[in-house]
């Protein structure tokens, strides 16, 4: 009996083994090629549209956010939009797949699906059928989804269905350490910048602490010599060598003062003082034009970790003042039995974390990489969550040397 030849763009019901083997070569070849997330992606969508034989394949990669899906590689002319379209995890069928782990089938109709969200520059009317599948690897997890769309009708079946799986298994491994690469270099090229930036700053610092110093303790000083020796050449004056040495008082108070000043930019005495819910307290009090609620604990923390979540709270409500246009704020301090956690909150205009990451040149103004480089060097981290017109909150969490 003669097997009926398969309709022309069918879908194969097997993953034959020459095909993989060939599958498997042309992905080598396209790792091998750079560790660029993009390039890989592009390899990936001409491979998987002629291993099914359908019209188009879009992949989306995971970001570093891990929140959303970002378009990576695309058939042609739809590779015009790579990097311009996202999808927020559980929106639209590619947020749904990545968010469930399970694939999606529409052999029509899909605008009816109340999970579709069209793109008009994917031209999804153009397209009838479609499969949706999770591309996930072993210990990387999920890293992304990959699509493919058929212009013409098709009965996606079961088998079509695992054949997209098993491409995408096969892609996920050299796409998953293309990401790993991605965020490595970002890493880098962030840990350059803070270093500069650290350098920078601790030479204006010395600079600004050498002309306190020049400006204002020694010259104090210098007339603090010329008054005692004046007084002493008075002795024989008892009220010249009184008003010599009042004056000598006063120039004491002030020195005293100016190296208070001085040293407070090294470490705030306030800490010292009233310890870290104090100086937090005292800070949220200094900031003008907005009211700022505290809800602070008393419970007191390691030098160093006070410091670097003082320091957090003074960059962050700076950023506040000069760039949040917010009108309230909240101040949250708390321990619990591992973990120390300060937390800010803002009404103001906030932006958009995908659009401006942390360690971005558009928000090098902002302190974002400073404060979570504080974090980090006391082993914590710092996470910022904010939309456009929601406000912002910046949370530093770090935990407590065990006792």
């Amino acid at each position: 009996m003669t097997t009926p030849p398969r309709p022309p763009n069918a879908v194969r019901d097997v993953v034959d083994a020459d095909r993989e083997l060939a599958l498997l070569r042309e992905l080598i070849q396209a790792a091998s090629s750079g560790p660029g997330v993009e390039p890989l992606a592009a390899a990936a969508a001409r491979m998987i549209t002629a291993a099914t034989a359908s019209d188009v394949c879009f992949v989306h990669v995971l970001d570093d956010s891990d929140r959303s899906l970002t378009l990576a590689g695309a058939t042609p002319p739809f590779d015009a939009e790579v990097g311009k379209i996202r999808l927020p995890l559980g929106q639209g069928i590619s947020g749904w797949v990545a968010s469930h782990r399970e694939p999606v089938v529409i052999r029509q109709d899909k605008e009816s699906d109340p999970r579709y969200m069209p793109f008009v520059s994917l031209r999804g009317k153009d397209f009838t059928s479609m499969v949706s599948v999770p591309m996930e690897t072993d210990p990387g997890g999920l890293v992304g989804v990959l699509n493919v769309h058929t212009v013409e009708y098709r009965d996606f079946t079961a088998s079509d269905v695992e054949l997209l799986l098993v491409i995408g298994r096969l892609i996920a491994g050299a796409l998953h350490q293309a990401r790993l690469h991605r965020q490595l270099v970002a890493r880098e090229r962030a840990h350059e910048n803070f270093v500069e930036q650290v350098i920078e700053a601790q030479e204006i610092e010395r600079r600004r602490l050498a002309g306190d110093i020049h400006d204002g303790i020694s010259q104090r000083l210098i007339t603090l010599s010329y008054r005692l020796d004046a007084a002493s050449r008075a002795v024989d004056d008892p009220a010249a060598m009184g008003e010599q040495l009042d004056k000598a008082r006063e120039l004491v108070d002030l020195t005293l003062q100016e190296a208070r000043a001085a040293i407070s930019g090294l470490r705030p005495p306030v800490l010292d003082d009233l310890g870290l819910a104090g100086g937090l307290a005292s800070l949220a009090r200094s900031i003008p034009h907005i009211g700022i609620d505290v809800d602070l604990v008393e419970t007191r923390v390691p030098d160093h970790i006070e410091l670097a979540l003082y320091r957090i709270a003074q960059e962050c409500l700076q950023n506040v003042v000069k760039h949040a246009k917010a009108t309230s704020a909240r101040l949250t301090f708390a321990v619990d039995a591992d973990t120390a956690r300060l937390e800010i909150v803002d009404d103001g205009v906030g932006f958009d974390t995908f659009e401006k990451p942390l360690g971005s040149d558009e928000m090098g103004g902002y302190g974002l990489l400073s404060m979570a480089e504080r974090a980090e060097i006391v082993g914590g981290r710092l996470n910022i969550r904010s939309r456009p017109g929601a406000g912002t909150t910046v949370t530093a969490t770090i935990p407590l040397p065990r006792t």
